[in-house]
């Protein structure tokens, strides 16, 4: 895989708002797996109506794709790898209490969601697009932190969910949860380097979970590097993707046999789905690890 293709997007931390019931203003939620979301085309349509700086939803919809390379990388739209992945860390019995957790292009950030209903000590979010983090990310985070539910999910309720009221009652210890997130946006290293040379302190990551971030060969070296760079010795990534991505060229096997020449990762398939197209999950932890 080259990197001729690439965009070093600038990275940037996003601040968490005082008064957090606007970060739900005008949004229509709906429920999966127990868990919140912004109704995803209300979103398109505030972003249509000038709420998207970066104009990604203009450039997605005039183009009709879900995938922009270097403009916009599919935070919009929840993937089906990321319900494989929630299950998986439910049947695994994963544990995040007291860990620090890094949901890596988080997108919708229900996976970091997750891991903040199993009492992470810390979950940081990362997505390419600030637009993504603004109107997606951190709104499911706070709806997420208002609904006191605390199931991580296991059956795909996907069909039968019905939305909850449109604005979330208020829980009383919602700012001590928000208080363990962090929000990011940019590529990859950027965030990597933005984070090791902040002056707010930081540590390595206990666990990395990303879902459907290895559909473009051109981005494995980064996303490589920056697992190298912010998993802590003895700590374990899990990845959800595809066997292979068509029109886009990536899939699980190309990017382990990617990890493989590295020679700095360990690589093991833990689970398979065959249902529709192939998909996989994929557990790394350094090979230096004991």
């Amino acid at each position: 895989p080259s990197k001729k293709k690439f965009c070093f997007k600038a990275a940037k931390e996003h601040e968490i708002p005082e008064d957090l019931s606007k970060v739900l203003e005008d949004k229509v939620m709906e429920t999966v797996l127990d868990l919140c979301y912004v109704k995803m085309s209300r979103v398109e349509m505030t972003c249509l109506d000038g709420a998207d700086e970066e104009g990604i939803v203009t450039k997605s919809v005039s183009s009709h794709s879900d995938l922009i390379p270097g403009v916009y990388e599919g935070g919009l739209k929840i993937w089906e790898c990321t319900f494989d992945l929630i299950g998986y860390l439910s049947e695994a019995e994963v544990q995040f209490a007291n860990k620090a957790v890094l949901d890596l292009g988080c997108g919708a950030g229900l996976l970091g969601i997750v891991a903040l209903r199993g009492k992470a000590e810390r979950v940081h979010f990362q997505d390419y697009n600030s637009t993504v983090i603004d109107q997606i990310t951190l709104p499911n985070v706070v709806a997420n932190c208002m609904n006191k539910g605390s199931r991580t999910g296991g059956g795909d309720d996907r069909k039968t969910s019905k939305p909850p009221a449109k604005r979330p009652k208020k829980a009383e210890h919602l700012p001590d949860v928000v208080t363990k997130c962090r929000f990011f946006s940019g590529e990859w290293s950027e965030v990597s380097q933005l984070l090791s040379s902040s002056d707010k302190p930081f540590s390595k990551y206990d666990i990395i979970v990303t879902s459907e971030t290895i559909y473009n060969p051109d981005y494995y070296s980064a996303l490589h590097d920056t697992l190298a760079q912010l998993l802590r010795k003895n700590g374990h990534v899990y990845l959800a993707s595809k066997v292979h991505y068509f029109g886009v060229g990536g899939g699980i096997y190309l990017f382990e046999e990617f990890v493989e020449e590295r020679n700095v990762f360990r690589t093991s398939i833990v689970k398979r789905i065959d249902k529709g197209l192939q998909r996989c999950i994929m557990e790394l932890t350094f090979k230096d690890s004991s």
